[in-house]
């Protein structure tokens, strides 16, 4: 299988919006609304829980098109077919509204927030492809941490939008927190 890894720029909206239209969430219609927008929007649960689809899909496109969005699409030939939100942790403000992720310096730190893959192409190796290009990308910036938040327990394809914790560890991730629901990983980028 040939993926190729992109990282997304306003010339990928159209691809962008394709894939939340259409592609990632065929099998789950009732998170089909979010357009990568939960950890994105600064606002509670009620206010969260009462955001339309096209208020997501407009608040996308306007970070897009901003470059306030970050993130890789995966192409298979000329079509998308996976979405990595990774980024600078600080742009992540429902994310930060958790005492248990905020730190003192989040600004030198990025997180990676979601991995969506169309059904057709999971457990082929794309979360690790998108993982692998994080790192790349961003170790030769000015952050000093990656970090990511895996979900424990048995958990739907829907519920492992943050990857599995055996993604991480086998990357070189280290373990920072244990709590109920979830881990706190992070892997070294000096």
């Amino acid at each position: 299988m040939d993926i190729t890894i992109k990282r997304l720029e306003p010339r990928l909206l159209d691809d962008f919006l394709l894939f939340f239209d259409q592609i990632g969430f065929v099998d789950n219609k009732d998170w089909e609304r979010c357009y990568c927008q939960f950890y994105q929007c600064n606002c509670g649960d009620d206010l969260w829980l009462k955001r339309s689809k096209e208020e997501n899909r407009t608040a996308s496109i306007e970070l897009i098109l901003n470059g306030k969005m970050s993130g890789f699409l995966a192409y298979s030939g000329n079509k998308p077919v996976g979405w990595c939100n990774v980024g600078q942790k600080n742009n992540y403000p429902r994310l930060l509204l958790r005492p248990n992720i905020k730190t003192l310096n989040d600004d030198k730190f990025v997180s990676i927030v979601c991995f969506l893959i169309a059904p057709e192409f999971r457990r082929q190796g794309i979360a690790r492809k998108f993982l692998r290009k994080a790192i790349d990308l961003f170790k030769d910036q000015d952050f000093q941490y990656l970090e990511a938040y895996p979900r424990k327990g048995k958990l739907s394809n829907a519920n492992h939008y943050h990857g599995p914790l055996s993604l991480y560890t086998s990357e070189g991730f280290t373990m920072y927190k244990e709590y109920e629901e979830f881990f706190i990983v992070r892997k070294n980028l000096f």
